[in-house]
């Protein structure tokens, strides 16, 4: 007998199995089909690997004598590379099996293919073929189980596999898991080698399972309940197994707020965000909640890559159409679903899905990664326009350690914003609620054109809540562009705030009959009492104006050395050190006896630095964090 084979053969270990069954057998090996199999190689593709072992297997049944091999024709590699264009790939791919169909028909041989398409060509071309089923290369295992399912216990979530590392898993109850070794010595390459090829080969071959992702070096299969990456050099620098499974399966009624969740579920189509950190439970929830929808009577579908939610067969699970979530949701539209899960909303394109989905008017349920279940909300800041979050998520759940930790109703009202007081401050408000005590956690507004999110209670236990920081920075800003010396602010109430000046700018801030500072306080809606440093009894950076203020001739002290402690002016423009003595004389200095500078004392006797230069700088942070400033004589 004499065949051809195309790469699909080749790929599939078909060739030598088929020749070796004959008694006399020619194979003819077109150089194109050897140039494909050497480009999938290099892009790190298991087929070309696959193709060329079986290549190198006929080699050695030639050396035998017990086939003979040849190698005709030239060969170019295609592009096959991730940036090539899919049509010019299909054509290319093409082509190639046109010039192996030519190859069988010049040489008068069978063609051998495992491509249906290929076959029925050749056929309707009159070329002699013979066609095989595909199968996966690669040991299949026997037994409806993997091989690495004998890691598993009752209480383990996920396996972690490595080439020359120790295997580990994760195991416990919820919210109880740790970290640990499961073996005593290290997994070779070809035991590593053994059960990635079982992954792969039974999930292609098996009803139970699918390959989820394919890319060079890395492949996500989804077997049963087992979401499993193997990851292969050169991706990864050694082959890597990672199994996950979920350890239990719950239902909406096993959570804390299920009779208030149920309720505001079923009233009208929500947007649901779950939040949480990875491994907390958020897709045990997520499966909850479309298991209480869908027997409910409600249309439920599912948008994931990969497909790893647990939910009954009444729901439809659906991966990225063509690699795209948009066309997923496009698609969605069509089928007209009540709620949609979307696992997960990650980057800036799911947001836009998620938000294009709702504002459709399809429920949705996303799951997203965070630490605070006010994150959760920020990731949709800057992504979707602000006025409209309440509109695509009104509900945000925080899953922690499995169970629900928090949960947050999402509104939008026009108001003036906690903290600030001028009535031509309201503006829309997003007002964040704890969905139980109803009582406000959070504010999401813009302020000065940024978003700004302000917390209403004091989670930090700081004194200065976060309206206050942002009252004072505010106040502080518009101060400062109009005084000429330091400024420093003191936050009252929710709408008083005191401010520091140097006694020269306390005119030029409040203005001509006090125009100047209640334009500050229309703008801010603050109320604003100013004040001199020597009022400012809570000692912040104007310690050195309120110094300043009570410096003489008796605020320094001498020693018996001729060291002098002072305490330093600072006015607008200038931090004198006064002394009364030493004059015409050079002294140094110091903060906390650190040297600072060399100068010489006026006739006045006191020392003047120009503010704004280096000296004065270092001066004025010593003055700052209350360091001891003395003179020195040298």
């Amino acid at each position: 007998m004499k065949v051809v084979p195309d790469t699909s053969a080749v790929v599939d270990g078909r060739v030598s199995e088929r020749v070796e069954s004959a008694e006399t057998a020619t194979v003819i090996i077109p150089e194109v089909v050897v140039s494909e199999l050497e480009s999938q190689a290099n892009n790190g593709r298991d087929t070309g690997w696959d193709g060329l072992e079986e290549l190198q297997e006929l080699a050695s049944l030639a050396d035998n004598r017990e086939v003979e091999m040849q190698y005709v024709g030239g060969g170019n590699a295609p592009d096959n590379t991730a940036n090539s264009d899919a049509a010019s790939v299909h054509n290319d791919t093409a082509d190639i099996d046109a010039v192996i169909r030519n190859v069988a028909d010049i040489e008068n041989a069978t063609l051998l293919t495992s491509d249906v398409v290929q076959s029925e060509v050749a056929k309707a071309k009159g070329i002699g073929v013979e066609y095989v089923e595909p199968r996966p290369r690669g040991t299949v295992s026997t037994s409806a189980d993997l091989s690495i399912e004998d890691f598993f216990d009752k209480q383990t979530m996920s396996v972690h596999l490595k080439t020359d590392t120790v295997p580990k898993a994760k195991r416990g109850a919820i919210g109880e898991m740790t970290y640990q070794q499961i073996a005593d010595t290290p997994t070779d390459e070809p035991t590593m080698k053994e059960w990635a090829d079982d992954v792969e080969a039974t999930a292609r071959s098996s009803s139970d399972g699918f390959v989820e992702l394919s890319e060079p070096g890395m492949k996500i299969v989804q077997f049963r309940d087992y979401r499993i990456a193997v990851a292969r050099p050169p991706f990864a620098d050694g082959i890597e197994i990672t199994a996950v499974r979920p350890v239990v399966k719950t239902d909406l009624d096993d959570y804390e707020f299920a009779d208030d969740l149920r309720d505001r579920l079923e009233a009208r189509q929500r947007g649901v965000l779950i939040s949480g950190s990875p491994g907390a439970g958020k897709s045990t929830f997520a499966q909850a909640v479309a298991e209480f929808l869908t027997n409910n009577d409600y249309a439920v579908k599912t948008m994931e890559k990969p497909r790893d939610l647990q939910v009954d067969d009444d729901v439809t699970q659906y991966t990225a159409l063509g690699g795209d979530m948009a066309k997923t949701a496009d698609s969605l539209l069509l089928v007209r679903p009540d709620y949609t899960i979307y696992d997960e909303v990650r980057k800036t394109k799911d947001f836009s899905v998620f938000a294009d989905m709702r504002l459709a008017g399809v429920g949705m349920v996303g799951v997203v990664h965070a630490t605070q279940a006010i994150d959760a909300l920020q990731r949709l800041v800057g992504r979707v326009e602000l006025g409209m979050i309440p509109q695509v998520v009104d509900t945000v759940v925080y899953i922690e350690d499995g169970n629900i930790d928090t949960v947050y109703d999402v509104t939008t009202e026009v108001k003036v914003p906690e903290g600030l007081a001028a009535e031509d401050l309201a503006r829309p408000v997003i007002q964040i609620s704890d969905f139980e005590t109803d009582i406000p956690a959070y504010e999401i507004y813009t302020f000065n054109r940024q978003v700004i999110t302000v917390p209403l209670d004091d989670e930090s236990g700081q004194e200065e809540t976060g309206v206050d920081r942002l009252a004072r920075q505010e106040v502080e800003r518009e101060i400062r562009s109009i005084a000429r010396g330091h400024v420093d602010v003191e936050i009252k109430g929710q709408n008083d705030a005191i401010v520091y000046v140097d006694e020269d700018d306390i005119s030029y801030v409040i203005g001509k009959g006090g125009g100047r500072i209640a334009d500050v306080e229309d703008r801010l809606g603050i109320d604003i009492d100013v004040r001199t440093h020597e009022e400012n009894s809570t000692n912040h950076r104007g310690d050195g104006g309120a110094q300043a203020a009570t410096s003489n001739t008796s605020n320094h002290q001498n020693t018996a050395d001729g060291m002098m402690t002072v305490t330093p002016e600072v006015t607008s423009r200038h931090v004198v050190v006064r002394l009364d003595e030493h004059v015409g004389e050079t002294v140094e200095i110091r903060a906390d006896n650190e040297y600072l500078f060399t100068a010489t004392v006026g006739r006045g006797g006191d020392i003047q630095v120009s503010r704004g230069s280096a000296i004065a700088d270092d001066l004025e942070a010593a003055i700052d964090r209350r360091a001891k400033i003395s003179v020195h004589p040298t």
